[in-house]
Order: C-alpha cells, then sequence, then structure tokens
C-alpha cells in the first residue's frame, strides 16, 4: 500500500508548543536572576562577602563554558524533548541546591549545576523552535520566546515587591530571609521540568501524527576554525565581550548598590526599617527595567536597523550611552531614572545590532562556530567580572556605612564601556573603508532588489 502523506501540525498545535518552550526559558531565566536581590541578605545573615557573591554567578559561566565546548553533542544524539527534559531536570537541582543549605559550597555547586542546564536549554529551545517554526513564523517566535524569558528577569529583580511577604515573613521590621526567594526559584524550576515533560508529550504525539521540520543546525564550536574569521567579526566579538560584561554582571550587584545609594539619600544608618524594605523594593525596579526594555524595545531598534542599515554606526551610539552611566550611578545626584534609561536603551540597541551583524560578516557554514565562540567569550567575560567587582567591593569596603566604596566598581565598568567604544570606532571604520561587508548599507530593501 502506498504510504498515508501526513500532515503538518495546525497552527494552534504549533504556538501551544512555543507556550510550553517559553515556559521552560521563563522558569530558567527566573533562576539565574532569582539571586539578585539577596546579595545584602547573604552578606548580613550568611556572612558573605562581595566577592562571594561574584561566585555565585562565576561559578555558572564556569559551567556555561564547559557547556560550549562540547555544543551540541548531547542535542545531536538524544533529540530536542529528551534533551530539554534533562537540562530542566538540572535547572531544577540547582535551584533545590541554592536554596537547600546556605553553605557557600553548596550554593556554588547549584549554580554550576544550573549552568550545565541553563546554557544546554538555551541550545535545545533555539533547534526545537526551528523545528516547529522554520519558513513559518519563526522570527516572531523567537521574539515572544524572548519576550517570555525577559519577563522571568523582571519578575525576579521586582520579588521584594511581589513577593514582600516571602521577603519579609516577620514583616518590615523583622529579619529579611534568604531561604524563601530562593525557594520560589526552587517553584521556577518545576514550572521548567513540568514545560519540558508536557513539550515532550506534545512533540511525541507529533512525531506520530504529523509532518515535522528538521531541527535547525545546533551550534558547534569549531577550534579550527577559530583564527580563520574576519577582523570585522574579531572586532564584533570584543564589543560583545566589553558590552555584555559591562551589564550582566552589574545586574548581579546593582539591587544591592541602588538600595544603598537610594538610603543614602533618605537617612543612611539612621533610616527606619520601613525605609530600608520600600528601597529594596525600590532598587529591585531599577534593575528590571533593563531586560523590561529590552522586552519591548529590542525588536523596535531590530526592524529600524534592517530597514536604514548603518549597523556599526549604531553600536558606536549604543557604546557613546553606555559609557557615563556609571560614573553617573556613582558620583552625581541626579535620578536614577536618567542613567538607568540611558543604559536600558544601549541594552536594547546594541544586541539588536550586534548578533545579527555576525551573518553578515560569517559565511553560512561557519555561523554556529562563530556564535558558539562569541557566546563562549561572553561567559569568560561574566566569569572575570562577576569576581573582580564582588573583590572591588570587598576592598572598597562598599555599603551602606561607606555609599562611595561602589566608586571603584563604577570605574571598572565605564573603563569597559571605553574599550567597547574604541572597538565600535575601529569596526565602523572598516564597515565603510574597503573590507566591509556591508553592515552600513545593507537594509531590507537593497536586498530585496
Amino acid at each position: 500500500m502506498p504510504e498515508t502523506t501526513r500532515t503538518q501540525p495546525s497552527v494552534l498545535y504549533r504556538w501551544m508548543v512555543l507556550v510550553f518552550v517559553a515556559l521552560t526559558m521563563f522558569g530558567n531565566y527566573y533562576i539565574y536572576d532569582s539571586i539578585n536581590p539577596l546579595e545584602r541578605i547573604f552578606i548580613e545573615q550568611l556572612g558573605y562577602s562581595g566577592t562571594r557573591f561574584g561566585w555565585l554567578n562565576s561559578s555558572y559561566s564556569v559551567a556555561a563554558v564547559l557547556t560550549l565546548l562540547i555544543g551540541g553533542i548531547v542535542i545531536d544524539r538524544i533529540g530536542t524533548k529528551k534533551s530539554m527534559m534533562i537540562f530542566a531536570t538540572l535547572c531544577l537541582l540547582g535551584s533545590i541546591l541554592t536554596a537547600i543549605k546556605g553553605e557557600f559550597a553548596t550554593m556554588v555547586a547549584g549554580r554550576t549545576v544550573l549552568g550545565l542546564g541553563a546554557e544546554s536549554m538555551i541550545v535545545a529551545v533555539t533547534t526545537a523552535l526551528a523545528k516547529w517554526f522554520k519558513g513559518k513564523e519563526l522570527s516572531f517566535a523567537f521574539g515572544i520566546n524572548l519576550t517570555i524569558s525577559r519577563l522571568a528577569s523582571v519578575a525576579a529583580d521586582n520579588s521584594p515587591t511581589w513577593a514582600h511577604s516571602v521577603f519579609y515573613p516577620q514583616g518590615p521590621a523583622g529579619s529579611p530571609s534568604w531561604r524563601g526567594p530562593l525557594l520560589l526559584a526552587v517553584g521556577a524550576g518545576g514550572i521548567c521540568m513540568v514545560a519540558a515533560l508536557v513539550y515532550w508529550m506534545l512533540e511525541g504525539h507529533a512525531e506520530a501524527h504529523y509532518e515535522l521540520g528538521k531541527a535547525g543546525e545546533v551550534d558547534k564550536l569549531d577550534l579550527k576554525q577559530t583564527f580563520s574569521f574576519d577582523t570585522s567579526y574579531w572586532y564584533v566579538v570584543v564589543l560583545c565581550f566589553t558590552f555584555y560584561s559591562a551589564i550582566f554582571p552589574f545586574r548581579t550587584f546593582a539591587i544591592d548598590f541602588f538600595t544603598n545609594k537610594i538610603l543614602a539619600a533618605h537617612g543612611g544608618l539612621a533610616a527606619a526599617e520601613a525605609v530600608r524594605v520600600l528601597a529594596h523594593e525600590r532598587a529591585g525596579f531599577f534593575n528590571s527595567l533593563l531586560p523590561f526594555s529590552a522586552m519591548i524595545a529590542t525588536p523596535l531598534f531590530g526592524l529600524l536597523v534592517d530597514k536604514v542599515g548603518k549597523r556599526a554606526l549604531f553600536m558606536m551610539l549604543g557604546s557613546v550611552l553606555l559609557m557615563p552611566v556609571y560614573l553617573m550611578m556613582a558620583y552625581s545626584n541626579i535620578s536614577l531614572f536618567v542613567p538607568v534609561c540611558m543604559m536600558g536603551i544601549a541594552f536594547s540597541l546594541i544586541p539588536a545590532v550586534m548578533w545579527t551583524a555576525v551573518a553578515y560578516i560569517v559565511q553560512q557554514n561557519r555561523l554556529g562556530t562563530a556564535y558558539a565562540l562569541m557566546t563562549l567569550i561572553q561567559q569568560i567575560g561574566f566569569f572575570i567580572m562577576n569576581l573582580l567587582i564582588g573583590k572591588a567591593n570587598d576592598f572598597a569596603s562598599a555599603g551602606l556605612a561607606n555609599p562611595g566604596g561602589y566608586a571603584l566598581g563604577m570605574w571598572i565598568f565605564s573603563i569597559l564601556g571605553f574599550v567597547g567604544m574604541t572597538f565600535a570606532i575601529l569596526l565602523r571604520l572598516r564597515e565603510t573603508g574597503p573590507h566591509g561587508h556591508g553592515l552600513e548599507t545593507i537594509t531590507t530593501a537593497s536586498a530585496a532588489a
């Protein structure tokens, strides 16, 4: 008998798949950012230092680098549904280890396990989305997935507000809880794992009844190719290193910095407990403005750049916006809205241009290596900067008793901004010269012509 031709999954089925794939990423992102509001609580209740707190995210980055070195081998061999379930389990296990005991070594182990699962899950999710949406609504599906992921970061940063009773179970006058907020992260890990399980069932049913697309090609690191990329690519990589190293490690320590800066303007050490709680909540709001702005503005900037080109110029403009914000926060009494909004624009603009620029510089068959190498170097930057800023805050005795102690770390971030600006200028000069790749000239209109 002739083989029956299978139909493709319905639009509703594909978007149901997207919902559960995005929920795995929601849990993933929430667990990672769940420690952001907890630095001062860890220092005061668990005896942590800034350096130890920095290790919680640096250990994640070490695991991420190891994951990127093995690339997509696991996903290639066992498929997306099984690999997503394994990685979701690792995320849940990492959150449990982090919450179960306040001991430093146990928490570092938890964050390391999270790094192994979370970074691999991002690769698996990217692969799965290509399988379900390639040739259909792929770009929009990726955008929805990113928006839901960033929503988790916003929720984690604002958790002192919406989960007030979890942070302060004895009321504003009582001691804050370090474990309660981490148990919320365990709950997010549960969402991640349940969503991965549902995705397994959805993909298993589809494999038996529908015609599915092929999985997207996984980014893999081919060490033999790493030294043969064009100079423009390396300028983008250095810009990526400096930009993300100035943003994400800052977010690690920002809530503590914002809290004490706000308190310093409202009584300092003499501030009432209710004021301290309010300052903590306000600090979480300011930190959440960065992922919130990215949720909205990154796709819009992407559309703008597609229309007008000028990619290297836009990266220069983003670098200019980023350079002064740290010193403004450290030394001026200007409202935090101003530098944070400037940072938010840069955080939305540069990524919208940077990652897509690589596709114009590097040949299609080498993009996997190019992106994997770029991400690996980015994670090395996270590792270095989380430790360096923690040590800088310890060295300068940064805290409510000495708000000026944060200035050393702010100078380190500012230097990264100046370095990033330098390489953005070098990229602009190269791309407007004879060795350009069309970063400044290619638009959707010119590509269609």
